[in-house]
């Protein structure tokens, strides 16, 4: 295994200069890229899947990616290994086939083939369903209702005057 680089203060700083782009993983040694929360199924995800190694881990050394939950154990992947390269295996084009179940996300185990290997997780990292993040159908179905207040004022005001005549 290699020497660990950074002390907890230093990857504080790799943290904080990548704000918003990197997670911790239940390793020590390893950060990842932020994931959507929802996702569709095998579509590109909006950036680079990217693994960050805080120890000295050497160029050309092979990471995979694997996902599953409960009710999938081992989700379908495309394009889920890639080489060390100055620190960090970034996936070009990862994408998720298998889904994750409604209502369920999927852990990321991520094994980096040192000797020995060296394995981090990526807990609740990601939903993926057949359609993606959408407006829930009860939501869906009010928008499509025209309710009287979203007329426009000279409709309201026709309205008005239909009202005053018949009474």
């Amino acid at each position: 295994m290699g020497k660990l680089r950074l002390s907890d203060h230093g990857m504080a700083e790799v943290i904080s200069d990548h704000s918003g782009e990197l997670v911790k993983t239940d390793s020590p040694n390893f950060l990842c890229s932020v994931l959507p929360s929802h996702w569709r199924c095998n579509k590109t995800l909006p950036i680079a899947f990217k693994v960050v190694a805080l120890g000295d881990i050497p160029d050309g050394t092979m990471v995979t990616v694997m996902a599953g939950n409960d009710e999938n154990y081992s989700a379908e992947l495309r394009n889920a290994t890639a080489a060390i390269k100055n620190q960090v295996a970034r996936f070009n084009d990862l994408r998720f086939v298998g889904r994750s179940g409604r209502g369920k996300s999927f852990t990321l185990t991520i094994t980096v083939f040192t000797n020995p290997p060296q394995v981090a997780t990526y807990q609740r990292a990601i939903k993926i369903t057949v359609d993606g993040p959408r407006e829930p159908r009860r939501h869906r179905q009010k928008l499509d209702e025209v309710k009287p207040s979203s007329l426009a004022f000279s409709e309201r005001l026709t309205e008005l005057e239909q009202l005053r005549r018949s009474s």
